[in-house]
């Protein structure tokens, strides 16, 4: 009785044993997977929901501009007078409904070249441009119309407008693309620093914006160009 009493004393304690080396492993494999060491983000910059620097993206090369979107006052601006800063156009309110109904998730693809045509015809690209994607609603269609296309001076954006944009960046042949695009419509924004080759004396960035439109998986082409005039 006493041999049977230790075999099966034994047979338990090594099966409590494998039953604890077993948790160990699975609760080891569970931390592994929640505490972000798995990453499929296809944005280099950020994307959804992303936590974005904006004063790093700023301050590289300065070759984005986001002067009417940064959050942070550059020198220029802090010498403003307070009758200068009230002649920037007002913002409408952020539309939080209207972001809210944005789609999170996607598998579109938008692919392009990024590039400027000077007055000879000859296409000077975006080498290792920073490009980004602004959903397209009532709080970016002011943006297009009155700072894009009108040329004015805007009051800086809500900073929940970050957590929607979607950035990637240009080879040096000015070629880009964003991967994993939820269905919708977008302004599609670069900015490409041009000199001698644009007729100018120093360098400047031009900004490009454009639209572009994504819908399930479908791969869309679209350059994002402008003719120096």
């Amino acid at each position: 009785m006493l041999i049977v009493y230790n075999v099966e004393t034994k047979f338990m304690r090594g099966s409590t044993m494998t039953k604890r080396v077993l948790l160990l492993f699975v609760l080891s494999f569970a931390l592994f997977l929640f505490t972000g060491c798995v990453s499929s983000s296809p944005y280099p910059y950020g994307g959804q929901h992303a936590p974005i620097n904006w004063g790093d993206l700023a301050n590289e090369d300065d070759d984005v501009d986001i002067s009417d979107l940064d959050g942070n006052m550059t020198e220029e601006e802090m010498n403003l007078t307070e009758e200068e800063m009230d002649t920037r156009v007002p913002r409408i309110p952020f539309p939080v409904e209207e972001y809210q109904r944005l789609a999170t998730y996607g598998k579109g693809t938008i692919k392009g070249s990024v590039y400027l045509t000077n007055l000879l015809g000859d296409k000077i690209p975006g080498r290792g441009t920073r490009l980004y994607l602004n959903p397209v609603t009532s709080y970016s269609d002011q943006w297009f119309e009155e700072s894009y296309l009108g040329g004015a001076k805007m009051q800086k954006a809500d900073p929940r407008l970050f957590n929607y944009l979607r950035f990637t960046a240009a080879d040096n042949d000015g070629n880009f693309a964003f991967y994993g695009v939820p269905s919708g419509s977008y302004y599609l924004i670069g900015t490409v620093k041009c000199g001698n080759e644009c007729g100018f004396e120093r360098p400047k960035n031009i900004r490009i914006a454009t639209q572009v439109t994504v819908t399930g998986n479908r791969i869309v082409h679209k350059d994002l160009t402008r003719s120096i005039e």
